[in-house]
């Protein structure tokens, strides 16, 4: 473990290729295997969507492998090894789609299995990535250390799926197997080269010692009981849920109020994207260049993208309400603008609270918060839709029914931002040794409240 933050920006670029080694590989099992299944193989949609769910659920052991990088006090093992993991249930889920192809029953059988292989990966790697940033990115650049790391994640998935594509074509289900091969073997081998010599070759035992004397669910229950930890906890799930729930309801929306045709929406979708890369540069941008106690504040970013979002969804309702000439296209860059703002500053706010109830509980802590960004992800798209479908049951408009749900995000939006509000983020400069940390004392509360128990 590095006492001090230690990572330059070659660092950050390195463990941000990790990323997007990581989003080469899941980024085929959301958009190519899921296509292959519903259109070459004619499976009910819900197949793929329940795999997809099982890669999600499957998240919440994220604190488990958290838990186990504390108590060996090295990130570096259980990156490789949750990227192993990733990427061989990212072939063998290609296998299974193969299979399926002439023994359905056995592939899917073995898609169950990689997609769970899938998930754990993804939590193992991405957890203990994130916990090797908060450990070594200078306050002052977490900002832009996230941004890094999220924007190489994506540029993952925009260059892989176009490749991938490419050589699918004519589809065959050796093909799949063989890009998909190729794809985890250069993802992991990348992963790999990436990290070696980030991390120190051997680490403090400060905070370890104390991690190993204690089982997972003594520490569980420690960093459930940190006021902060928890309060922080829900903000991600609401947020997230939030997030997540409007992706696969606006473009219907636009379709069916606004009359857009498939391209159309396409482009939408692809403007609210760019509004996101916008809003986690500015955040990047603003937090390193300018600072100071506002413009440097990923607390003051963090609330300031949940109420935009907030704002923009109501605009959005309130723009099928008013008819087919709004411009839907301003509420939906702002959309992405802000919801860029509220994600890269979040996980920067993550980075910072990591270590602020004690050090040994670093990786437990951050698990405990994937956990719940994950589950919230995998939920918020399931859940956008059922309200859509539900609500119009119970109203005659479809228009009426779409606005009710984006009225709905926007309020869970606004809840994170109350919720944001009360969270004691860390400050963007070191303390000096000579104080204790206001998390320090928190920790000494916390450890006399659960010995008086």
């Amino acid at each position: 473990m590095m006492p001090n933050p230690t990572f330059g920006w070659l660092a950050i670029v390195r463990l941000g290729l990790v990323q997007t080694a990581l989003g080469a590989v899941v980024v085929l099992m959301t958009s190519t295997i899921n296509r292959v299944m519903v259109v070459e193989l004619a499976l009910p949609a819900i197949v793929p969507g329940g795999l997809i769910a099982l890669h999600y659920a499957v998240q919440v052991l994220r604190p488990r492998w958290g838990y186990g990088s504390d108590r060996t006090g090295r990130r570096t093992p259980w990156i490789v090894g949750g990227m192993a993991a990733l990427t061989l249930g990212g072939f063998g889920a290609a296998v299974a789609t193969a299979l399926a192809e002439t023994h359905q029953a056995a592939g899917l059988a073995l898609a169950v299995v990689s997609f769970l292989t899938v998930g754990m990966g993804a939590g193992a790697a991405g957890t203990s990535l994130l916990v090797l940033l908060a450990t070594g990115v200078d306050a002052r650049r977490r900002g832009a250390a996230a941004t890094v790391v999220w924007v190489m994640m994506i540029a993952g998935f925009a260059i892989t799926a176009p490749l991938a594509g490419h050589f699918l074509d004519p589809f065959s289900g050796d093909r799949l197997i063989a890009v998909s091969g190729t794809v985890s073997l250069l993802a992991f081998a990348m992963a790999v080269l990436a990290l070696r010599g980030v991390e120190p070759a051997k680490g403090s035992s400060g905070g370890t010692e104390a991690a190993e004397k204690r089982p997972f669910r003594e520490v569980l229950a420690r960093v459930w009981a940190e006021p902060e930890s928890r309060r922080f906890t829900i903000f991600i799930f609401m947020a997230m849920l939030a997030y997540s729930a409007q992706e696969l309801i606006l473009e219907p929306f636009a379709g069916l109020v606004f009359a857009m045709t498939p391209g159309v929406t396409t482009k939408l979708a692809g403007l609210q994207h760019g509004g996101v890369l916008a809003g986690m540069l500015t955040v990047a941008g603003l937090t390193m260049g300018l600072g100071g106690p506002v413009l440097g504040s990923l607390k003051v970013w963090t609330t300031l993208g949940c109420l935009g979002s907030a704002l923009a969804l109501l605009a959005i309702a309130a723009g099928g309400l008013a008819g087919a000439d709004f411009p839907l296209r301003v509420p939906v860059f702002a959309l992405g603008l802000f919801n860029g703002i509220f994600a890269v500053a979040a996980i920067g706010s993550m980075m910072a609270l990591a270590g602020a109830g004690g050090e040994a509980e670093r990786g437990t802590r951050m698990g405990v918060w994937g956990a719940a960004q994950g589950v919230a992800f995998g939920a918020g798209g399931f859940l956008g839709t059922v309200a859509v479908d539900l609500a119009r049951l119970v109203t005659p408009r479809v228009v009426d029914a779409y606005a009710s749900v984006f009225a709905a995000e926007a309020l869970l939006f606004l809840f994170a931002a109350a919720l944001a509000l009360r969270i004691a983020h860390a400050p963007m400069t070191q303390a000096p040794a000579t104080q204790v940390p206001r998390g320090r004392r928190q920790q000494l509360s916390f450890e006399t409240s659960l010995s008086t128990r």
